[in-house]
């Protein structure tokens, strides 16, 4: 059984009166501990396939199944608890709250839906993970430093951090890189794969042949469909 699949999926947006649709029936398997890269150009619906994978948005059409349960028909709260224990997320921009430090934007997901006396019982122990986390990723020096002090690479270490917080089945790192330039890229993409050679599974969505070639296996979407 797949660890996380869709099947047919569409998805349309609109755009003013306009009805755009971007997913045309597009279908992937991904086991777990593989790494799963979802090759296509700009416009191709790549970034878009990976809403519903996440839980991020619902399909208008097909299913989309997690150890073989359709996640289509969670409530929004069981959603939101799919996302925030079987799923990270690496974004390309980082989105990272500039008010916080280092180590505060790390442990986010873990205050997630925690009522405040259980996160006062368990702060220590989340914020040693944290900290555990940063120092694995070459940041320990940089825990109480805010992101508008940090390089591109190393803001994006922190959202890696971040997303590995609580454990995830599988990490989707929306072109992790693409701001980045090579040598910070390459950086990046070797901490990826020391996750993934440690049993994470990866979905990544790319428009960069080299980089989608550290991945197990390429997925070429194009207008929409898995080609």
């Amino acid at each position: 059984m797949p660890l996380l699949e869709a099947e047919a999926v569409h998805r349309a947006y609109r755009l003013g009166r306009t009805e755009v649709p971007v997913l045309k029936g597009a279908s992937i398997r991904v086991a777990a501990g593989e790494w799963v890269a979802i090759l296509g150009s700009s416009g191709s619906g790549k970034s878009t396939l990976l809403h519903p994978l996440g839980g991020l948005d619902r399909p208008d059409a097909g299913s989309v199944r997690f150890r073989g349960e359709s996640i289509n028909r969670y409530s929004p709260r069981r959603l939101d608890r799919y996302r925030n224990e079987h799923v990270g997320f690496v974004f390309q921009f980082y989105h990272l709250l500039p008010e916080l430090n280092v180590l505060e934007n790390t442990v986010i997901p873990a205050m997630v839906g925690v009522g405040r006396l259980e996160w006062i019982r368990r702060r220590g122990e989340v914020r040693e993970r944290a900290r555990a986390l940063l120092d694995r990723f070459g940041l320990s020096h940089r825990v109480r430093h805010r992101p508008a002090e940090l390089s591109g690479g190393e803001r994006q270490r922190v959202a890696i951090a971040r997303a590995l917080m609580h454990r995830p089945d599988v990490l989707m790192a929306a072109e992790p890189t693409g701001s980045l330039d090579t040598k910070t890229g390459e950086a990046i993409l070797g901490t990826l794969a020391e996750q993934h050679r440690a049993g994470l599974t990866i979905v990544m969505v790319t428009h960069d042949q080299w980089i989608a070639a550290r991945a197990d296996r390429i997925v070429h979407l194009a207008d929409g469909r898995v080609a």
